[in-house]
């Protein structure tokens, strides 16, 4: 077991430290009492109140719908080979690649008079293109009876613990299975349409964790008087990765929703992630304050940019760490981080920077030979076996959001939720407590 006491199934957080020694957590009054609240409702009232105006054309996006291009590729693109997709992103200011290639596989686009529906297609200098961009379609975020994990209920906002895997809000080939349809079941809200140009994943144009969009009540209102994010993030104030599980906080209503964006656009949102980590970051405390933006390389990676904040459209982002626990002779560590802001990918983007990308996280570095590696030689020749197994069965970044305190919306109270990690996380800490297992004293931490 990962050593977290058991706080029985409410999980409002109380004066107990986890073992592992958080700093001292707030007085216990305040924090919401079982006596005023419902915890692990089977059944959620369906969201009340009228939802506000759904605002004007203005706030519409372009969506390039009927959008021509005819135009002949440049000479100058040289011999090298140029995908189709990635020329006509080219040439149309502010579309997405993902529009593009939708609009090729319609059938759309034309190369020398020719249909071409593969979007690798290589495109040479002189070849004559024409496309048209495809009308928006339109998909439904249906509500599902999928099981949630509600750490705690009350009329006007839900704390979710959100399992790894699981995705937070529909996107385009992966509508189903997501957090909000399992909101829209429980709280038995009607179906919500939204379009594809408006289901930004996390690996398409969305740059931060903290979305500023509707809530339960206004995702059903003035669905048809305007794309909105509101209509396909249904009281989802911020997201956690697929990979990462953990704490997160839905509004049931407007007013809630409204309070809670103003919270984390004034970062007095208190959120603690643990992380375990391939190596040991040096200093084994820290504030990380790189900016964060996509990388111009790979479009499902965001990167850690020192420099001013405007290069490559990064944007400021503060992380504040500190190590937990040296595992296994110093090849893998048990991480705490606080976000000061909350961009998309932060703390894994942070932890490349620092030389210690998560364990299990494919994308940053963290992978399964990276770790192996690590490990070996740090590694009695009997568990290899063991070590091996473990790592193979590495599916996800290991990445939790432990702990999350907010005021309420309604009351006023700040209120503080806990949940330990789950069951993958604690026996691959499990293990490399095995090998080897070094708390790191007060003295050798920053004074954070």
């Amino acid at each position: 077991m990962l050593s977290f006491p058991s706080c029985a199934c409410c999980r409002v957080s109380t004066s107990r430290a986890f073992q592992f020694k958080f700093r001292t957590s707030p007085s216990p009054s305040l924090f919401l009492s079982a006596k005023s609240y419902k915890f692990r409702s089977a059944i959620a009232s369906a969201a009340s109140g009228s939802a506000g105006d759904s605002g004007s054309d203005g706030e519409r996006k372009l969506n390039f719908s009927g959008v021509r291009l005819e135009e002949t590729v440049d000479s100058r693109i040289g011999s090298g080979k140029l995908r189709l997709d990635n020329w006509i992103s080219s040439r149309i200011n502010g579309i997405s690649r993902a529009r593009v290639q939708s609009s090729i596989k319609s059938g759309l686009v034309h190369v020398n008079g020719r249909i071409v529906d593969k979007v690798s297609f290589n495109v040479k200098a002189g070849d004559q293109i024409k496309c048209t961009i495809a009308e928006l379609q339109k998909l439904r975020a249906v509500p599902e009876n999928i099981p949630l994990d509600i750490v705690y209920e009350d009329e006007h906002v839900l704390v979710i613990n959100k399992p790894a895997h699981m995705v937070v809000h529909p996107a385009p080939g992966n509508t189903s299975g997501t957090l909000v349809n399992g909101i829209l079941h429980h709280c038995n809200l009607p179906n919500v349409e939204f379009s594809k140009e408006e289901a930004l994943s996390d690996t398409e144009d969305s740059d931060d964790e903290f979305i500023s969009y509707g809530s339960l009540a206004s995702s059903c209102e003035g669905l048809h008087s305007r794309l909105s994010m509101a209509s396909i993030r249904p009281g989802i104030v911020h997201r956690l990765d697929k990979g990462t599980s953990g704490l997160l906080v839905v509004a049931k209503d407007e007013h809630s929703h409204m309070k809670l964006s103003e919270q984390f656009k004034q970062r007095t949102i208190k959120r603690v992630y643990v992380s375990l980590t391939a190596g040991v970051p040096t200093p084994v405390a820290g504030h990380v304050e790189v900016p964060v933006g996509r990388d111009l390389n790979n479009r499902i990676r965001m990167t850690a940019v020192a420099g001013p904040v405007n290069s490559r459209k990064a944007r400021h982002a503060a992380s504040r760490y500190k190590v937990i626990e040296i595992l296994a002779g110093g090849s893998c560590s048990l991480v705490e981080w606080k976000l000061e802001t909350g961009r998309t990918h932060q703390i894994r983007a942070h932890a490349k920077y620092l030389g210690v990308p998560l364990l299990g996280d494919e994308v940053y570095g963290g992978t399964k030979s990276m770790v192996l590696s690590l490990l070996r030689p740090r590694t009695p020749v009997s568990l290899h076996s063991k070590i091996v197994k473990m790592v193979s069965r590495l599916d996800r970044p290991c990445l939790h959001a432990l702990t999350l305190g907010f005021q309420h919306p309604h009351t006023g109270e700040q209120v503080h939720f806990s949940c330990e990690p789950p069951v993958d996380f604690d026996e691959i800490l499990s293990q490399l407590r095995i090998i080897g297992s070094e708390r790191v004293s007060f003295s050798k931490r920053s004074n954070l």
